[in-house]
């Protein structure tokens, strides 16, 4: 067998293990901004919810009997402020993470 020929047949592989990840990258993402986003539509679109402490305690007691390790409540609180962050940003704000204070960027 030549060289060429293996490597050929190896490129196809990795290019397609490479797909394989993107698309699960990219999924995952759009899980979490979706879960961040449930979350705060569960509070009533409050940036700042008293009530969001008892509920992310819940939430991640249940996710993490049902889906295993990765939803502590300090995880849920991330997807709950990347969805935001990216909410913000899409409405003309910009997160200033120095300061954490919004900044309107364009009317």
């Amino acid at each position: 067998m030549e060289q060429k020929f293996y490597d050929e047949i190896k490129n196809i592989l990795i290019t397609a293990r490479n797909k394989v990840y993107q698309t699960a990258n990219f999924a995952m993402v759009e899980a979490y901004w979706n879960i961040g986003k449930s979350i705060i539509e569960e509070q009533g679109g409050n940036e700042k919810a008293e009530y969001g402490t008892g509920l992310l305690k819940e939430l991640s007691k249940q996710m993490t009997q049902d889906f295993g390790k990765g939803f502590t409540v300090a995880n849920l609180k991330n997807m709950r402020q990347f969805y935001l962050t990216f909410y913000l940003w899409e409405k003309g704000c910009v997160i200033d993470i120095s300061t954490a204070k919004k900044v309107l960027i364009f009317p």
